[in-house]
């Protein structure tokens, strides 16, 4: 089995998408993240829901979580308001690299190991010109490794 094979159409978002507006597409979609293109259309990071949420949940909730219990319910349903009026680019890790990308003849192994060492939870699949044919999930990985 190759990339090709378990790579699926997949959304994705600029770096001038608006966070709240990614957030949303995470949540309506049920995704583990966004595959951010540049102004070609062509992968330049990935972003796990993980990062929107480091830019909404406040920093001293994330030093110490103790803090976060006492924080009332109210309060704690307005913490995505500290996404609004930042930009996808904004939740990127300042060390973001290359994105995680496979070739379409990848085998199954070789996605399993961009996906492990970049810690990814989505891989783009792109062809020789770099340009995005779809994205295999850790979902799909572990459903095909675990043959379910």
């Amino acid at each position: 089995m190759r990339a090709t094979d378990l790579a699926t159409a997949f959304p994705t978002v600029t770096l001038n998408t608006p966070a709240l507006e990614a957030a949303r597409l995470l949540a309506s979609q049920k995704l583990p993240g966004l595959i951010v293109t540049d102004d070609s259309g062509r992968p330049a990071a990935i972003l796990p829901g993980t990062q929107v949420l480091r830019m909404a949940v406040p920093s001293y909730c994330q030093d110490d979580p103790t803090l976060a219990r006492v924080v009332d319910e109210a309060a704690a349903d307005l913490f995505m308001r500290g996404v609004e009026g930042r930009s996808v680019a904004e939740c990127l890790p300042s060390e973001y690299r290359e994105p995680p990308v496979v070739s379409p003849r990848a085998t199954v192994l070789e996605v399993a190991a961009v996906m492990a060492r970049t810690r990814s939870p989505v891989v783009a699949v792109v062809d020789e010109n770099k340009s995005l044919i779809g994205a295999v999930t850790l979902a799909a990985l572990l459903n095909r490794l675990l043959n379910t």
